[in-house]
């Protein structure tokens, strides 16, 4: 019995340095990332009776090498009960399942903490999303957004607070899905939030998913004014959707290009080709072999490209691995679906392993 846990212990051990062997740090400067909305579990939105293949906890998604970033979407309202957002996770975290902090409309989702290391153990950056579809992101006055900076550093980054919606998880930054309303204030409170982040331990980040119309009308003046790390531009439900990627007058990349090497404060921000992972995320969608060449052709031609940007994991899932296939688009790596099959296998080995122990 002695020598079979020894074997099982060798064994699980050897796996566990094959799963981690080659992490690297996750690099906002590379060409070929990809980033991956989690939360709002789009695919069950329009599936509600197809509950297997809805949205699961973060970490599910991060056994793989395939995802780079997890915006976590959303945080929808700035102001809530108790002068604190509010956070909707749809049905992984919600007044269902879980309690909101005391005179507040809060979520406590803190039992998320230790999913959100292990994605970023992993490698993978995760960032709370503000905004959405519904989103309620306003400021009255740049004194306000300015103050707004710290709770949101206090709540989801380095800071400290009592009412953290992910417990002791610190988030690695913020991205702005700003789809209605108001700018006022927003580059008070991104340039406030930006020195706390350059004060912090570690490094974090800002992004922004603006629709694909030059100039976005509900945050382009914003991005002129502060350095964003990376933009998710939203080809789709647009004019300018991947469909019309032929006709140049639709699509329009160069545009967001030319931004990013000639206005942007950030000479090194990044532009992603943001894309709905199935048909019934949005409208645009085009299937895994026209995404490639798009990818492939627009990581040639422009050099301000960083990579691609999908809604949301869930549909990605359901659609036969979506995010596989974009994710070997960008590498140019044929084998990439045998090898994350392999590391499946290597994980499930892993974990029965580990159970007979």
């Amino acid at each position: 019995m002695l020598v079979a846990d020894f074997s099982c212990l060798i064994l699980s051990s050897l796996l566990l340095g094959i799963m981690t062997h080659g992490i690297a740090a996750f690099n906002m400067l590379s060409n070929d990332n990809l980033a991956v909305y989690w939360g709002q579990n789009s695919y069950g939105a329009t599936h509600p009776d197809k509950t297997a293949h809805w949205q699961k906890t973060l970490s599910y998604y991060c056994m793989d090498s395939v995802v780079d970033t997890f915006p976590i979407a959303f945080l929808v309202d700035s102001y809530a009960e108790g002068n604190l957002p509010s956070i909707d996770l749809a049905n992984i975290c919600n007044s269902g399942n879980a309690n909101y902090f005391p005179g507040t409309e809060l979520l406590n989702c803190s039992f998320l903490a230790s999913d959100i290391e292990t994605c970023q153990s992993a490698g993978k950056a995760v960032t709370i999303s503000l905004g959405g579809g519904t989103g309620n992101i306003q400021f009255q006055s740049d004194s306000q957004a300015t103050a707004y900076a710290q709770t949101i550093w206090n709540l989801f980054l380095g800071g400290k607070s009592k009412t953290r919606p992910f417990g002791s998880a610190i988030l690695d930054g913020i991205d702005m899905d700003i789809e209605g309303g108001s700018q006022a204030g927003y580059v008070s409170f991104l340039t406030a939030l930006r020195k706390h982040m350059n004060r912090g331990k570690k490094k974090y980040y800002i992004t922004a998913a603006p629709q694909c119309p030059f100039p976005d009308e509900y945050i382009g003046d914003t991005l002129d004014s502060v350095g964003f790390d990376a933009v998710y531009v939203q080809f789709y439900n647009n004019y300018c959707d991947l469909k019309h990627y032929n006709n140049r007058n639709d699509w329009n990349f160069a545009a967001w290009d030319d931004w990013a090497n000639n206005v942007s404060p950030n000479p090194d921000v990044k532009v992603y080709i943001g894309a709905p992972a199935s048909s019934t995320a949005g409208s645009g969608y085009v299937n895994s072999k026209k995404i490639t060449s798009i990818i492939q052709q627009t990581q040639s031609n422009y050099s301000s490209f960083g990579g691609v940007m999908l809604w949301d994991i869930s549909d990605a899932y359901a659609n036969h691995r979506y995010d596989i296939a974009v994710k070997q688009a960008l590498t140019s790596d044929e084998d990439l679906l045998n090898k994350q099959i392999r590391d499946q296998h290597l994980s499930e080995t892993r974990n029965i392993t580990q159970e007979e122990d």
